[in-house]
């Protein structure tokens, strides 16, 4: 079976001369289906730019990025978005959500957006594993802010992409609503079949994953 992520030497430089940062250079990495993995490194070491690449986010200078075994930089801007929205679920650091929809209609936002049909069963049954059942009709403003990443892992989860990318999940939160938090996350992975690469600069949370990728200047060191 091929990986479900794979990149291959690939480069981000910023700025030019003296002042160029490598923010990611020539760099691989192989994920499997099912694993969770970690990638960790201090402010500035890449880790953010790397995950925006492994989202297509963002085009790199050089190098690949395959999910699924397709080149995702192949894709022509409008394809990317198509696959990114149908193969990536992301959760991000201030969760992201539309303030004007109530929290059922943010989980199923991205569905809508692919003019697919909601599998209610499905949707309230990731509901009911984050704990927000009691809190579908709950504006955005009227959540803490570990509800807010719960809907966003939701979210993530309800379009059944092939894989799940996290950037600092947990940056927002204190330190026990942050634990609870990453048990779910962990536990809705596992449930659901899911693969989750996630970025964080805590190794509590790192330590978590079933393997850690270190990166320093924008290169796996370990």
């Amino acid at each position: 079976m091929k990986p479900i992520l794979e990149t291959k030497n690939l480069v981000k430089y910023y700025g030019e001369g003296a002042s160029q940062v490598r923010a990611i250079d020539h760099t691989d990495i192989v994920v499997e289906h099912g694993e969770f993995v970690a990638v960790v490194g201090r402010s500035g070491s890449g880790k953010s730019t790397l995950l925006h690449m492994l989202g297509g986010l963002d085009r790199p200078d050089s190098g690949k990025v395959w999910i699924e075994g397709r080149d995702i930089f192949s894709l022509k801007d409008e394809q990317l978005a198509v696959f990114r929205r149908r193969k990536i679920g992301f959760i991000f650091q201030d969760y992201n959500l539309m303030p004007a929809l109530n929290v059922w209609e943010n989980i199923v936002l991205p569905i809508g957006l692919d003019g697919k049909k909601v599998n209610r069963e499905f949707v309230m049954d990731i509901v009911k594993s984050i704990g927000m059942e009691e809190k579908l009709h709950a504006m955005p403003n009227q959540l803490s802010g570990g509800q807010k990443q719960r809907v966003a892992i939701a979210r993530a989860l309800a379009s059944r992409p092939a894989m799940i990318l996290a950037d600092e999940p947990t940056g927002n939160l204190d330190s026990k609503t942050e634990m609870e938090v990453i048990s779910i996350l962990k536990n809705c992975v596992h449930k659901y079949g899911q693969t989750l690469v996630m970025i964080t600069h805590d190794e509590t949370i790192a330590q978590m994953a079933d393997r850690v990728i270190m990166i320093a200047d924008g290169k796996v060191v370990s």
